[in-house]
């Protein structure tokens, strides 16, 4: 049919958009208030700097190598097709219900996926808090878009993708966001090995109400990340709401739970992080389970991300804001899941074990998460160790010690000081920082 603009599906797609664009504001926040107060400000940054330099290579051509026409093999697109955007103005129309020709602005879409984007190298960020080079990372996060992003999200979100015609699910990003974040992250903390007093100190959170109130932007950005992903007004986009509402309210009774067991009392860090857990773990199940099914996944993820965590004492990597305890462990419990409780009301006809499907999708989700992990860690192992060998990837240990705000940025975040640092002279920096 004739493609026709949607008024109520462009008009929920921009809410969406805007949504998801605060979840990296967001996610500085959150992250921000896990780390100790030396590296507040430079934690923070590493989320916002994203925002520009993924922007940038998005509409170069980001977008191509993703959503371009298939360039062979269903594993890239090809990279010129819609570089720099040519060929897109405000009257092209995506489509996004093919029976009755209701369609969006592609720049509208465009802008969607590019969010995405965003936070998904955000995320890797978690994992090398504390003791990156701020100039290493700005070299990093718009090649990584480029080369690991780019990639999985063409395998997966677009019909010619190899991993859409094998017939793995993935509704808004189990497998394209939290599997290849949480993969990378593991890369990268190997890359750059453990902080100064790993498994010594005890690295607190310096800022338990930033990481709630950044939880918080999260899980509100979250609707618009998953029920956005439905593209449309209608239905599915309600059902997908109300399952990310369920999962996350599920994840932090889940990893309260264990605290309360295994500790004794629960925490307000564990409660932001079992809502993020669960709100991970439905991300790509979200189109696939029913309300039950979303239930099942939250309290899942809760309760295993919340012992996935500690895996980082026992293998000697310092993953420091546990980006692969939550967003890998998450993402995979999430996608295996779909293998079992996919409903045949929400997928159209994909079914799980549990509902009679057979074994044969629980394989398919294995398959992606296999490939994506693989390719993921894989791909920014190397280019990370590319950066460190050229220009280093890690600050001075003497940087590190002190507080890498003031050594990176010529700033701290409070007049007072900083935990366990004496502030410098006033005057030493710009402004009198």
């Amino acid at each position: 049919m004739t493609p026709t603009l949607d008024a109520a599906a462009t008009a929920w797609l921009l809410a969406a958009t805007a949504m998801v664009l605060l979840m990296t504001p967001g996610l500085a926040i959150f992250y921000g208030g896990m780390v100790r107060a030396a590296g507040v400000l430079n934690m923070l940054m590493m989320s916002f700097i994203s925002i520009p330099l993924v922007t940038v290579a998005w509409l170069a051509f980001g977008y191509s190598l993703a959503f371009g026409p298939d360039a062979g093999g269903g594993f890239i697109g090809d990279p010129l097709e819609f570089a720099g955007l040519s060929g897109i103005d405000p009257t092209t129309l995506h489509v996004v219900d093919a029976a009755t020709g209701a369609a969006v602005p592609e720049l509208l879409y465009v802008t969607f996926q590019l969010t995405f984007a965003v936070l998904t190298v955000a995320l890797v960020s978690g994992a090398i808090a504390d003791r990156a080079k701020f100039s290493a990372w700005m070299l990093f996060v718009p090649v990584w878009a480029l080369i690991v992003y780019a990639p999985i999200a063409h395998w997966v979100w677009t019909p010619d993708g190899w991993l859409t015609k094998l017939g793995t699910l993935d509704y808004a990003g189990g497998l394209v966001v939290e599997i290849a974040s949480g993969a990378s992250a593991l890369a990268m903390a190997l890359v750059l090995g453990p902080r100064i007093g790993f498994k010594v100190d005890a690295m607190r959170p310096h800022n338990l109400p930033f990481v709630l109130l950044g939880a918080g932007l999260l899980w509100f950005g979250w609707f618009g990340f998953n029920a956005g992903s439905a593209l449309n007004a209608n239905g599915m986009a309600a059902a997908v709401f109300l399952n990310t509402l369920v999962a996350g309210c599920l994840g932090m009774i889940g990893w309260l739970a264990v605290e309360q067991f295994r500790d004794g009392r629960p925490t307000t860090f564990g409660a932001a992080s079992g809502a993020v857990a669960g709100l991970v773990a439905i991300t790509p199940s979200c189109g696939s389970v029913n309300t039950v099914g979303a239930l099942i996944v939250g309290l899942l993820a809760g309760v295993v991300c919340s012992f996935a965590v500690g895996l980082k004492f026992k293998g000697g990597y310092d993953d420091s804001l546990d980006v692969v305890g939550v967003h890998f462990v998450g993402g995979v419990v999430g996608t295996l899941l779909i293998g079992f409780l996919a409903n045949e009301v929400m997928t159209g006809g994909v079914e799980g074990l549990l509902y009679g499907g057979g074994l044969a999708q629980l394989g398919k989700q294995a398959v992606g998460v296999l490939a994506v992990a693989a390719f993921a860690f894989g791909v920014t192992f190397a280019l990370g160790k590319l950066i460190d060998k050229t220009i280093g990837f890690r600050v001075s240990r003497e940087d590190e010690v002190a507080g890498i705000d003031f050594a990176l940025h010529a700033e701290t975040a409070y007049a007072e000081g900083v935990h366990g640092h004496s502030p410098r002279k006033f005057g030493e920096g710009p402004f009198g920082h």
